[in-house]
């Protein structure tokens, strides 16, 4: 019943992309609200709870697999070794100062982590990834995905419009675009409005943030060894969805992937993060998002202005 209930909102996701308005949100985003909606609303059933189980936690290992069919090391070669530093040093800048304020204003380290991620990575599947090893609350993986939709589809909208008033061509634009806005859909959707060049650049430079997944997310799993229970401690440093991922990218930098079966791929990608996002929406509690106050949003501002200003430097004068 929980995997049905869970395929459901999954479709009225994707179906909602088709209304107008609501296409400018990827489905993940659609299925994170209508299940917090459904659950809120009406109430999940006791008995749906396995299969929402299932869906959060084994579906999500699998689609981040899958996400790297997604990225070749020839891509991340591609934007040179200047573009890779600045991919890197951003990338590297973000987390620690998000990390920082988050410690300094009160935030709950986990948030703040999940946050840090979603910012300086890869937005939604960050967050996904990061959790299976911070192992936050459904409620803060919630928060974290709205606060990051919300200033990344900021981004999309805004970033090209000021890139004239920066004096930004098209490679720079596409730089800045692919090492600052958070989701994947939004670096794209920002890229190319500037032009073919410009979404070419921006997409290489976030698929290369998104191979940076890995490595964050062993260190993040070392961390959280190094402070918690033997139960956490006793957990392999590098978690069998991240050897897979790291595995994926290396066969798909060595061996031609039919397009098609690329393609097959990104999709049931997106349908595993989507699903297990609902699963995530229906297990979250409105009034513990409450609970939570304004000082997690206000980090992810901070976050997503400190990333643009950041990146933006870099491309300037790097």
């Amino acid at each position: 019943p929980g995997i049905v209930l869970v395929t459901m909102i999954t479709a009225v996701a994707f179906s909602a992309r088709n209304v107008s308005g609501f296409a400018l949100f990827s489905p993940m985003i659609l299925a994170v609200v209508a299940g917090m909606i459904y659950s809120n609303v009406l109430g999940t059933p006791v008995h749906a709870k396995a299969g929402i189980a299932f869906s959060q936690k084994r579906l999500l290992r699998f689609a981040i697999v899958l996400l790297g069919f997604q990225l070749t090391l020839g891509q991340v070669v591609s934007i040179g070794a200047g573009g890779v530093g600045i991919v890197a040093a951003t990338l590297g800048a973000t987390f620690v100062f998000t990390i920082t304020l988050g410690r300094l204003i009160g935030v709950d380290a986990k948030l703040a982590q999940l946050i840090a991620a979603g910012t300086s990575i890869c937005g939604a599947s960050a967050i996904v990834a990061t959790n299976i090893v911070t192992d936050a609350r459904d409620e803060d993986v919630t928060y974290a995905v709205a606060s990051i939709t919300l200033f990344g589809t900021v981004a999309m909208l805004g970033f090209p419009l000021m890139a004239p008033m920066l004096g930004l061509d098209q490679h720079a634009f596409g730089l800045w675009a692919g090492a600052s806005i958070h989701e994947v859909a939004q670096v794209i959707g920002a890229g190319f409005q500037n032009g073919t060049q410009s979404g070419e650049i921006a997409t290489v430079a976030k698929l290369t943030r998104v191979a940076m997944l890995a490595p964050m997310v062993v260190a993040l799993g070392l961390m959280a060894r190094g402070r918690s229970s033997s139960e956490v401690a006793a957990r392999p440093p590098m978690p069998w969805f991240v050897a897979a991922f790291v595995a994926v990218v290396a066969l798909n930098s060595l061996v031609t992937v039919p397009t098609e079966v690329k393609s097959a791929m990104a999709l049931a990608t997106t349908i595993m993060l989507t699903m297990g996002l609902a699963a995530m929406g229906l297990q979250a509690d409105i009034s513990q998002l409450r609970s939570r106050g304004l000082r997690p949003l206000a980090l992810a501002f901070s976050a997503f202005l400190f990333i643009g200003c950041f990146s933006l430097m870099l491309v300037k004068f790097a």
